[in-house]
């Protein structure tokens, strides 16, 4: 059996050889010609069996996670991470296992808004990664890799990919129901990844309502109906701000963009996020907005901050009404700074509690999140 094959093999190479006319040597005996194709042949053949052996034990990893949540959009600065760790916040407090994985591998944000930034270096354990645990959440990003947390990482696009790859198929992910992963904007080597080595992966596309952000998300919807990806939704961020005086909205940039490009695409319009000073409060500390606010404070938005309930026509001031009387201010308080109470004054009142507008979007998020993946509710573009 074996000389059969060393005939097949011996026949092969002779006969792709360039100089077989006029050679007078059998294919392995001193040939070179043969010598270096078998070693090529050989060398291919256990490229190729690596390759197996790596997709098996991926393919092993993520048959352990149920959901597989791509965060992700054309636009930077839209909001990707806070969107991410936050929804994967509220997917947790639901009492899911959930996996975060931070794949902007040249500006990771994921462990400072988790507040495990100071972290470095992760532990090893049966030949494998042991991601970070924090409650309910496992966290795995590249910074924790890094010695110097401001290095730069001058990575090319194949080691980009490979770092991807083994930080899903080499870490103990375990048994998860939902895996958020992080994205850098754009539609580069790490999407392409992402949607390469797990084809059932859910996204999620993020963008603000203005113009200049849409036009890039229009891109982002490009390449996933041209990679034939699975689209769960749009998420519009900074969706309007709710002045925590009066509870009336501010439209800083514009508002119902997301709605628009996700109604002419024929997806669904997940949430809608507003602005919310605690959103940069809760960045700052490491914590999510869920663990900023107890659950009695996460107020809707059009409610009162001092009581909870809903606001009245009297209440919902109009711009250039008074704050303390809500009537129209004259030329003089127009003029001037809003009268400040003294020190009696404050000293003697009570604090005021917070409210949390962005927190009840985000609960309404990972319930829209839930059921659209508990019932396969996706598109294809």
């Amino acid at each position: 059996m074996n000389e059969l094959k060393d005939a097949r093999a011996s026949a092969s190479a002779c006969s792709s050889c360039a100089q077989k006319a006029g050679c007078s040597k059998k294919a392995g005996g001193g040939c070179a010609s043969a010598s270096s194709l078998f070693a090529a042949a050989e060398g291919g053949a256990q490229a190729e069996g690596q390759a197996a052996e790596k997709g098996a034990a991926l393919e092993k990893v993520l048959s352990r996670i149920k959901y597989k949540l791509f965060i992700m959009s054309g636009k930077g600065g839209v909001g990707k991470s806070s969107v991410c760790v936050n929804l994967a916040a509220a997917l947790a407090r639901r009492g899911h296992k959930v996996g975060v994985l931070d794949v902007d591998l040249h500006g990771p944000s994921v462990p400072g808004l988790l507040g495990v930034a100071n972290v470095s270096g992760l532990e090893y354990e049966d030949g494998g990664i042991v991601p970070l645990q924090r409650g309910n959440l496992s966290i795995v990003s590249l910074h924790s890799f890094l010695k110097d947390p401001d290095q730069a990482v001058l990575w090319r696009g194949p080691k980009k990919s490979s770092a991807i790859r083994q930080f899903l198929q080499d870490v103990h992910w375990g048994d998860l129901d939902f895996l958020l992963i992080d994205s850098p904007p754009g539609t580069g080597d790490e999407h392409m990844t992402i949607l390469k080595v797990i084809p059932d992966v859910l996204c999620i596309v993020v963008t603000t309502p203005q113009e200049v952000a849409l036009a890039d998300v229009r891109k982002s919807l490009s390449f996933l109906r041209t990679s034939g990806a699975r689209v769960l939704g749009l998420v519009e961020n900074m969706s309007g701000l709710f002045c925590p005086h009066c509870g009336g909205q501010i439209d800083l940039f514009k508002k119902g963009g997301g709605a628009a490009l996700a109604a002419a695409h024929e997806l669904p319009l997940l949430a809608e996020i507003p602005l919310d000073p605690a959103t940069v409060r809760a960045a700052e500390a490491g914590k999510t907005l869920l663990e900023m606010f107890d659950t009695d404070e996460i107020f809707e938005p059009g409610q009162m901050v001092e009581t909870g309930k809903p606001l009245d026509a009297g209440e919902m001031l109009d711009a250039g009404q008074n704050l303390d009387t809500g009537k129209a201010l004259d030329a003089g308080e127009m003029s001037g700074a809003r009268k400040q109470p003294d020190a009696g004054a404050m000293a003697g009142s009570a604090p005021r509690p917070s409210a949390c507008p962005a927190c009840s979007a985000f609960v309404k998020l990972a319930e829209a999140v839930e059921q659209a993946c508990f019932a396969g509710q996706y598109r294809v573009l």
